[in-house]
């Protein structure tokens, strides 16, 4: 009776023991497979387009920057700054242009016309040139306002440039947080399964 209440004892010693290691091998496992999901969702972000958006409306780039898409910054602000570099010379010869086209009107309509090359319409004559070879005082005059017009319309085209640029820097980071997640992967298998299709108006 003793021998036998020994081997009960061993034997549900053995059942405990071998039921505490699958229960530790089952709470390490779990814990295991816990922290794997959290660092999948940790790893696993979309960014929002709308807020990509803001931030791109809020200063150029950024949006891609949020979308971290930072390959395209140099595209960004190479087209931006391009198109402010145009903007500032175009103004420029836009303001040379008309300070000139105004300082000769003035002159002719008080017969004051000059070559001093303190006159603005004489300073931006090339090096050698003077009024008398660009054509006389008409010729020259219908010049400065052809080219302060030309100038002017090369600004506004170059402003209206920036504002094209600057406004696909914000549907790019609208559409790049849109497809963030959007399957590229040379796989284009396609999945054909049959189905069984059950007709109730034939049964």
């Amino acid at each position: 009776m003793i021998q036998t209440c020994k081997y009960i004892v061993l034997i549900v010693g053995l059942l405990l023991f071998s039921l505490q290691g699958t229960i530790a091998d089952s709470t390490i496992t779990t814990s295991i497979d816990t922290v794997m999901q959290q660092d999948v969702q940790q790893d696993f972000w979309k960014p929002d387009p709308v807020k990509a958006v803001w931030m791109g409306t809020l200063f150029p780039g950024l949006g891609q920057i949020y979308n971290r898409s930072y390959w395209k910054l140099p595209i960004v602000y190479g087209g931006l700054m391009g198109c402010t570099y145009a903007i500032m010379y175009t103004n420029n010869q836009y303001q040379s242009y008309k300070e000139a086209y105004r300082s000769i009107y003035y002159d002719i309509q008080h017969s004051s016309v000059t070559n001093s090359p303190d006159k603005p319409y004489i300073a931006i004559l090339p090096e050698g040139y003077t009024i008398e070879k660009m054509g006389g005082v008409s010729s020259y005059y219908k010049r400065l306002q052809e080219w302060q017009n030309t100038t002017r319309r090369y600004r506004d085209l170059s402003i209206a440039a920036t504002v094209i640029v600057y406004a696909l820097t914000l549907v790019d980071a609208y559409v790049d947080a849109q497809l963030f997640d959007f399957d590229i992967s040379p796989d284009l298998t396609l999945n054909v399964n049959p189905h069984l299709y059950y007709d109730e108006m034939q049964r």
